[in-house]
C-alpha cells in the first residue's frame, strides 16, 4: 500500500488552482468501508507515525514542510513489511524511534498554523501537483490532528488482520468520525465548523417553557422586601400573629385569604407567631423561584419538596376561611361540623381542579382552574360566600344532609342498600355494584369492607345532578368502563341498559330494544351538530359562567325545600306566636339542622 494510492483516497485533487474534495455520494457502501480499512491500515504503519510526528515538530517550531516527491513516495520509508513489523525488535526500534522524536506526548494544536508550501508527484506520470495556500493549511492541519492523535498512545497490532489498536479512538467517538470523514474526502475541519454553528441557532430560540411561572422583567424584589420589613417594624419586637397576618398578605401583593398559607410557611404554626427575619427569607426564596400565583400558593401550602398538592395540604388554609369568614360565623356554635364542611369544600376542589384523577393537584392544572380567582373573591362577596362554588355553605348543607337521610345508623359511611334508596332507587343495582367496585373512589375501604364514605358521597351526588361536566362525564365513563381499556363497546352499554328495560317491564312500560335505543343516541347526536344554530352556538359561548349549571340549580331547589320544610316545622312545633321572618330563615335552619344532628335535646333552647 503506497502514500500516493492512500493520498488519491483521500480525495485531494487538483482543480482551477483549488483542493477538490472526493465526494462521498459517489463511492459504494462496500468501497467506503474498504477506504477507511486502507486509511487505517496506513496510519497503522510506524514510518507512517514517526513521519507524521517529525512534521509536528516542525510545524510547533515553526518550519515550514516540503511535501517533496521522496516523502511520498511508495519508497521503503512507507512500505509496510509485515515481517519486521512482526518482529519484536524492530517493533521495538520503532518504538524507540517515535518516543525519540516527541520526547513526549504533544500539547493540544495552537489554532493559528503556519502556511507551509511544497509540492509532490502522484501517478505514474511524476507530474507536480501545485498547492494553494488552503490547500497547505488544510494539509497542515491534517498531518497536525494525526499527530497529535498518536502522540505516544497509537499502537500497531501484531496480527493478521493490521488493524490499529488506539485508545484515545475508541474512548473518543468524535474524533472516530472526524478521522472516518478524511478517510472518505472529507474536510472535518468544515465539518467542525459547521458543528459549532449548530448551537449558535438554537441560543436565538426563546424560552418557552416555565413550569414556575414566567419571571417579570421589571420586578424589584428588594423593593417590596423593604415594604415588608416597614410593615412588621410597626408590631411588638417585629412579630406578627395570625390575626394581623392580613395586612402581610396585603404587603406581599397577595389575596387576603393567603394569610394561613403565609403564615404556616414561615413557622408561625409551631410559634404561635412570624419574626421579620424567618419571613423575609421564606418569602425572599417564593420570589426569586416563583413567579405568578399558581406556583407559589402550590410553594405556600405543598409539604417541603413535593410539587403538587394532596386533600390534607388545604385544611389549615380552609380552616382559616371558615374561622375569619363572616359567612360561616354560625359555624362557630357547631365546632362539630368544622371537619365535615373542611372535607365538602376540599372534595369540591379537587373535583373541578384535579382533572388528572391522580388525587394531586399540580401547578398546571391550577392555572386551569378558576380556584385561585374564588380565592380573591372571597374577600369581595363578605357575607355572601354562597357565592363561590367551592365554598358554599348551602351546598355543603344540601349535601350533607341527602347523605344523612342515607346514613341511617349515622356513622358517616353507607353500603349499597342505603346507596339504592337514593333518589327513589333511580340508580341501577348495577351500577352501584361499579360505584362501590374502586372505579371512582379512592382509597381502600370501599373494596374491603364495601362502605362509601362522605367524601366519596359528594362526587356521586355532584356527578349524578350534574352530567354535563367533564369530571361527571368521565365518572359515569369510567363506571361503565367495565374492562377498563377506555372505550365503551355495545356489550358494555347493553348490559347496564338490560335493568333498565326490567325496571320499565315492572312497572307496565314496554321498552325500546338495545338496537332502537342505540339508534336513537347516534341519531341525536347527529342532529345536536347538523341543527347546531351558529348565532345561539356564538350567544351560548358568551353567556359562559353566567347561566346556573344544573348542581347549582339543583342545589338551589333542594335548599329552599329544606328550609321551608324546617320553618315549617318550627312554627307547627311552637304555634304562631313564634312565626320566623323570612329574612331569619336562613340562619334558623342553619342553627336548626346542626342542633338536631349533634344534639336534639337541646333543641328547645333555642326558643
Amino acid at each position: 500500500m503506497c502514500c500516493e494510492e492512500i493520498i488519491n483516497r483521500i480525495g485531494f485533487r487538483e482543480q482551477e488552482g483549488k483542493p477538490e474534495m472526493a465526494s462521498p455520494h459517489s463511492l459504494k457502501p462496500d468501497l467506503k468501508m474498504k477506504v477507511d480499512e486502507l486509511f487505517l491500515f496506513w496510519l497503522s504503519e510506524p514510518s507512517t507515525q514517526a513521519m507524521l510526528k517529525d512534521y509536528l515538530i516542525k510545524i510547533k517550531n515553526g518550519e515550514e514542510i516540503d511535501f517533496s516527491c521522496e516523502d511520498f513516495k511508495c519508497a521503503k520509508t512507507f512500505a509496510f513489511n509485515e515481517n519486521n513489523h512482526h518482529h519484536p525488535a524492530s517493533r521495538t526500534r520503532v518504538t524507540e524511534r517515535i518516543t525519540s522524536a516527541l520526547g513526549a506526548s504533544c500539547s493540544p494544536p495552537s489554532p493559528t498554523l503556519p502556511s507551509v508550501s511544497g509540492s509532490y508527484r502522484a501517478g505514474g506520470n511524476a507530474r507536480a501537483l501545485r498547492r494553494s495556500v488552503s490547500t497547505k493549511k488544510t494539509l497542515s492541519t491534517i498531518i497536525l490532528t494525526l499527530a497529535c492523535v498518536l502522540s505516544g498512545t497509537l499502537v500497531p497490532l501484531a496480527d493478521s488482520s493490521m488493524r490499529m489498536k488506539e485508545i484515545s479512538l475508541r474512548q473518543d467517538p468524535d474524533l472516530r468520525k472526524e478521522l472516518a470523514l478524511l478517510a472518505r474526502g472529507c474536510d472535518f475541519v468544515q465539518a467542525k465548523k459547521e458543528e459549532a454553528a449548530t448551537p449558535a441557532l438554537s441560543e436565538r430560540i426563546p424560552k418557552f417553557y416555565f413550569p414556575r411561572g414566567q419571571p417579570q422583567a421589571n420586578f424589584n424584589v428588594d423593593q417590596l422586601i423593604s415594604k415588608i420589613e416597614n410593615l412588621f417594624s410597626q408590631f411588638p419586637d417585629e412579630k406578627v400573629t395570625i390575626k394581623d397576618m392580613g395586612l402581610v398578605a396585603k404587603a406581599c401583593e397577595c389575596p387576603l385569604y393567603w394569610k394561613a398559607p403565609l403564615f404556616h410557611a414561615a413557622g408561625g404554626d409551631r410559634r404561635g407567631y412570624v419574626s421579620v427575619h424567618k419571613f423575609v427569607a421564606m418569602w425572599r426564596k417564593v420570589l426569586q423561584t416563583c413567579h405568578d400565583d399558581a406556583s407559589k400558593f402550590l410553594h405556600l401550602l405543598a409539604k417541603p419538596g413535593c410539587n403538587y398538592l394532596k386533600q390534607e395540604d388545604f385544611v389549615p388554609f380552609l380552616q382559616d376561611v371558615m374561622d375569619s369568614h363572616t359567612g360561616l360565623a354560625f359555624l362557630k356554635e357547631a365546632p362539630d361540623f368544622h371537619s365535615h364542611y373542611i372535607t365538602t369544600v376540599v372534595q369540591r376542589i379537587f373535583y373541578n381542579v384535579n382533572r388528572s384523577w391522580t388525587g394531586k393537584i399540580t401547578c398546571s392544572e391550577l392555572r386551569r382552574s378558576t380556584f385561585l380567582q374564588n380565592i380573591e373573591l372571597l374577600e369581595e362577596e363578605g357575607e355572601e360566600i354562597n357565592q363561590l362554588t367551592e365554598f358554599s355553605y348551602e351546598h355543603f348543607y344540601v349535601i350533607y344532609c341527602k347523605f344523612w337521610e342515607l346514613d341511617t345508623d349515622h356513622d358517616l359511611y353507607i353500603d349499597q342498600r342505603d346507596l339504592a334508596r337514593h333518589n327513589d332507587q333511580a340508580i341501577s343495582h348495577k351500577m352501584i355494584e361499579r360505584i362501590f367496585s374502586g372505579a371512582v373512589t379512592r382509597g381502600r375501604i370501599v373494596q374491603k369492607e364495601g362502605r362509601l364514605s362522605y367524601a366519596d358521597f359528594v362526587w356521586f351526588l355532584i356527578s349524578e345532578e350534574d352530567k354535563k361536566t367533564e369530571t361527571s362525564i368521565e365518572y359515569w365513563f369510567r363506571c361503565m368502563d367495565l374492562d377498563g381499556d377506555g372505550v365503551l363497546s355495545m356489550f358494555e352499554m347493553e348490559y347496564f341498559y338490560q335493568e333498565q328495560c326490567q325496571k320499565l317491564e315492572a312497572m307496565a312500560i314496554e321498552p325500546l330494544s338495545f338496537e332502537d335505543c342505540l339508534c336513537q343516541m347516534f341519531d341525536l347526536k347527529y342532529l345536536d351538530h347538523e341543527q347546531m344554530d351558529p348565532l345561539l352556538a356564538a350567544r351560548d359561548a358568551d353567556a359562559v359562567g353566567q347561566e346556573l349549571s344544573d348542581w347549582e340549580r339543583y342545589a338551589a331547589e333542594v335548599y329552599d325545600a329544606l328550609v321551608a320544610e324546617e320553618t315549617a316545622n318550627n312554627q307547627c312545633n311552637h304555634g304562631y306566636d313564634h312565626f320566623v321572618e323570612p329574612a331569619d330563615a336562613f340562619e334558623l335552619c342553619n342553627k336548626t339542622m346542626l342542633l338536631e344532628i349533634s344534639d336534639l335535646d337541646e333543641y328547645e333552647d333555642l326558643y
